[in-house]
C-alpha cells in the first residue's frame, strides 16, 4: 500500500526540554511532573502517569522546559538514544528529550509503534564525540509514511494488542520464577536467619570447586565439541537454548578432560560474574568444554547434595548478598576460594530432592511460558514490520 511519507515537523510539533538549576530549592518539589530517559527507562509498557521528581512553576519558567500535553511522545534524544512512551499527564522533560506532540493527522499510538519499530534506525542518526545525541535539526527531517488517521489507529490498536500479549506472558514468566523462590522460603525458611536451624557447612566441604584447563584461541577449530565462554553459560543459565560459536578439537577435547575431568548431569556451571544468579544446571551428557577462569564449575553430582537444590539456594545467595560474596576491586567477580568458603543450609538430602521434584514440575511450565514468550515476540516482531509496510 502507498502511504504518502511526510517530514515529521509537517504532523507533529518538536518540543525539548532542560533542567532547572539544581541548587535552586525553590525550583524544585512542585506539582509539575519532569521526566528523565531513566524514568522511560524504567516503564514497563508505553505509558508513562508520573514521574520522581517534580518542579515548581518558577523552575519551569527558570528554564527551557515545556509542559507538554497529555498525549504527547517522549522521545530520549541522548543518554540514550531511542527511550520512547506517552505521557497520560502534562509533564515537562530535561534536556535529553525531543518530544513530539501531534497535530491533527498523526495518532500518538502509531507514532509511538513507528519510533520503537525505526529504533535502532534512530539510534544510529546519533552525533557527538563524548556521548551520541539526535539534534532538533535532525529529528526534523524524520520521515514516515502517514496513512489515513482511522488507518493509524486501526494499526496501533493491532499492535497494542500484541504488546498486552507479550507483556503478560512476561509477567507469568517472571511469577514463575519468583514462585521457586518462594517454594524454597517454604521448605527451608530464610537462609540469612536458618529459622528451622538446618547444619551449615562449607560449599567446598561438600563439594568440588574449580573450572577448566587454558584453551587458546589458536586452539579453536570450525567444528567439533562446543565450548562455552562465560556470557553462554550464563544464557543456558537462564534457561535458553544456544547455538555454539566456538569449538574445540576432538583429540584435544579428549586430552584436557583426561587432566581436568568433564562435568557431569547434576553439576552446576556460572560464569564469574554472576549477581543475577544465572546457574546452569548440567542436564545432558553431550560433550563440551567451557573457558577457564570465566566459568566456575561445582561438582555437586557426585556429592551428598541435590544440584538443583543447591542452584537454588545460591541463586537466593548471590540475589541478597553478591558484592559480600565476590570480590574484586574493579568488578565484582565470583573466585573459586569464594566459592569454596561460602556457607550454606544443608538439610537432609531427602528434603532436597522432594524440594528438586517441586522444581522439576515448575520448569516445565516455565519452559513453556518461555518458548510462548519467544513466540510471542516473534510475532510481534512481525506484525510490527508488516504494519508499517501497509501489509495488516
Amino acid at each position: 500500500m502507498n502511504w504518502p511519507l511526510v517530514e515529521i515537523k509537517k504532523v507533529a510539533r518538536i518540543v525539548g526540554g532542560a533542567t532547572p538549576k539544581s541548587g535552586v530549592s525553590e525550583y524544585w518539589g512542585g506539582q509539575i511532573a519532569w521526566a528523565t530517559p531513566k524514568d522511560l527507562a524504567d516503564l514497563d509498557g508505553k505509558e508513562i502517569v508520573d514521574t520522581p521528581r517534580k518542579i515548581t512553576d518558577r523552575g519551569l519558567q527558570s528554564c527551557a522546559a515545556e509542559q507538554l500535553p497529555a498525549g504527547s511522545v517522549l522521545f530520549s534524544s541522548r543518554a540514550p538514544i531511542g527511550h520512547i512512551a506517552i505521557n497520560c499527564a502534562p509533564m515537562a522533560t530535561n534536556q535529553g528529550f525531543k518530544s513530539f506532540v501531534p497535530g491533527p493527522n498523526l495518532d500518538a499510538s502509531f507514532l509511538y509503534w513507528w519510533l520503537d519499530a525505526n529504533r535502532e534506525q534512530l539510534q544510529a542518526m546519533g552525533n557527538g564525540a563524548t556521548f551520541k545525541e539526535v539534534s532538533k535539526a535532525v529529528v526534523e527531517r524524520i520521515v514516515l509514511p502517514l496513512p489515513p488517521l482511522p488507518e493509524q489507529r486501526r494499526i496501533a490498536a493491532i499492535l497494542d494488542q500484541a504488546d498486552t500479549l507479550r507483556r503478560l506472558r512476561r509477567q507469568t514468566l517472571s511469577r514463575l520464577s519468583d514462585l521457586g523462590r518462594a517454594i524454597f522460603f517454604e521448605m527451608f525458611g530464610d537462609a540469612a536467619t536458618n529459622p528451622q536451624d538446618w547444619p551449615i557447612v562449607k560449599l567446598g566441604d561438600v563439594c568440588g570447586v574449580g573450572s577448566s584447563k587454558r584453551v587458546f584461541v589458536s586452539e579453536f577449530t570450525e567444528s567439533g565439541v562446543p565450548f562455552y565462554r562465560g556470557t553462554e553459560v550464563g544464557q543456558l543459565g537462564a534457561g535458553k537454548t544456544i547455538s555454539p560459536e566456538l569449538f574445540i578439537d576432538r583429540d584435544h577435547y579428549e586430552s584436557l578432560i583426561r587432566e581436568s575431568g568433564r562435568p557431569a548431569v547434576g553439576d552446576l556451571l556460572l560464569p564469574s560474574i554472576c549477581h543475577d544468579g544465572r546457574i546452569w544446571l548440567v542436564d545432558d551428557d553431550l560433550p563440551f568444554y567451557f573457558k577457564d577462569g570465566r566459568v566456575l564449575w561445582i561438582k555437586s553430582a557426585q556429592a551428598n547434595i541435590d544440584g538443583e537444590y543447591l542452584r537454588r539456594h545460591l541463586q537466593d545467595l548471590f540475589l541478597r548478598d553478591y558484592n559480600k560474596i565476590a570480590s574484586g576491586t574493579t568488578f565484582a567477580e565470583l573466585k573459586i576460594v569464594n566459592l569454596k568458603g561460602l556457607q550454606i543450609l544443608y538439610p537432609p538430602l531427602a528434603l532436597q530432592k522432594q524440594f528438586a521434584r517441586r522444581m522439576s514440575s515448575l520448569e516445565g511450565a516455565r519452559k513453556n511460558m518461555l518458548n510462548a514468550t519467544d513466540k510471542s515476540e516473534a510475532l510481534f516482531n512481525s506484525l510490527q514490520h508488516r504494519a508499517f509496510r501497509g501489509e495488516l
